[in-house]
């Protein structure tokens, strides 16, 4: 009996002692160098012949996958977590299909007992006033990301921002729907993706001058590092819309860049400069798009398109 607990034992260290070396990749009988093998599996020195490993443990999937959408269909981990959810989507939820492991329809008594078992994971899942603040406030911003067709990174690092100013107590006094709003416009400014305000103010439910407010509180006491709004960020959006020509972009650039090197831009609207710049490159090129149709999709006045417009022309032939 000692004999085989002996020889257990030393079994045992000879293993413990094999692995360390394989793992270096050096022999322990002879130092040599150790190759793999991935056709047979075995792991060999160069020097002696010395096989380490002739059934290696694969730890990756059982199944083969060719497509991404093969791949999600066969995957059986979870959904990655996520800052848009109070939980970080690692609480279960109750489906709500009526329906059995077997795709059966279940009884009327246990439609009603699962329907309480939701009622009470429900209750659950958002057990304090903390996370209930959470869950609207990320279900507000997942809804104004989607109405402004916002990626996904930017609605990710909104919900940070959101998660740091609840951690710093700055939401006493003021609006869940503001907070959220101003700190989904401070996302898409740091992504370089900024939008006019009235955007934000349209799919919100507080007004223009409280998410200007909430933004200015929010950029203060987080430090916000966040550079001036370029109004050469608002072509491609307004020019899509607008569906102008090419040469007109390049027109609207080139105009901009003018401004800017004369500082003509100082203290003005990106957005309204880039509306402006757009509407004069197409007179330029003899696309001839209306102040108004201009004004209906940058969210800016014909007044201000108007004023603007005028001084661009002026700078762009003074530079000519």
């Amino acid at each position: 009996m000692m004999f085989q607990e002996h020889t257990q034992e030393r079994s045992i260290d000879e293993r413990d002692r094999e692995e360390k070396f394989t793992n270096d990749n050096t022999c322990p009988e002879c130092q040599g160098h150790i190759t793999r093998n991935s056709d047979s599996g075995e792991a060999t020195c160069e020097s002696c012949g010395l096989v380490f490993e002739n059934d290696p443990i694969d730890h990756g999937p059982e199944w083969r996958a060719f497509t991404s959408d093969e791949r999600d269909k066969k995957s059986r981990v979870g959904a990655p977590t996520t800052q848009l959810m109070h939980d970080k989507g690692l609480s279960t939820t109750i489906g709500w299909q009526d329906k059995d492991a077997y795709g059966q329809a279940i009884s009327g008594r246990k439609r009603a007992q699962l329907q309480r078992l939701r009622t009470w994971d429900e209750r659950l899942r958002t057990k304090d006033a903390h996370e209930r603040n959470l869950k609207q406030a990320l279900g507000e911003i997942s809804r104004m990301a989607s109405a402004l067709g916002l990626p996904e990174s930017v609605r990710e690092t909104a919900g940070v921002l959101y998660r740091r100013a609840v951690e710093k107590n700055l939401l006493p006094g003021r609006s869940i729907e503001g907070m959220s709003t101003a700190s989904l416009y401070a996302a898409a400014r740091q992504h370089g993706m900024p939008r006019p305000l009235t955007e934000f103010a349209d799919v919100s439910r507080v007004e223009k001058i409280r998410i200007q407010r909430a933004y200015q509180y929010l950029s203060r006491e987080l430090g916000l590092e966040i550079k001036p709004e370029d109004p050469r960020q608002y072509l491609p959006q307004f020019a899509s819309s607008l569906d102008v020509s090419d040469e007109a972009q390049r027109r609207s650039r080139e105009l901009l860049e003018v401004a800017t090197d004369n500082a003509v831009h100082s203290g003005k609207s990106p957005a309204g400069l880039a509306a402006a710049a757009l509407y004069a490159a197409t007179h330029l090129t003899n696309e001839q798009l209306t102040q108004e149709t201009v004004s209906e999709v940058a969210h800016v006045s014909r007044i201000t398109i108007r004023n603007r417009y005028q001084e661009l022309l002026e700078v762009y032939a003074q530079h000519d």
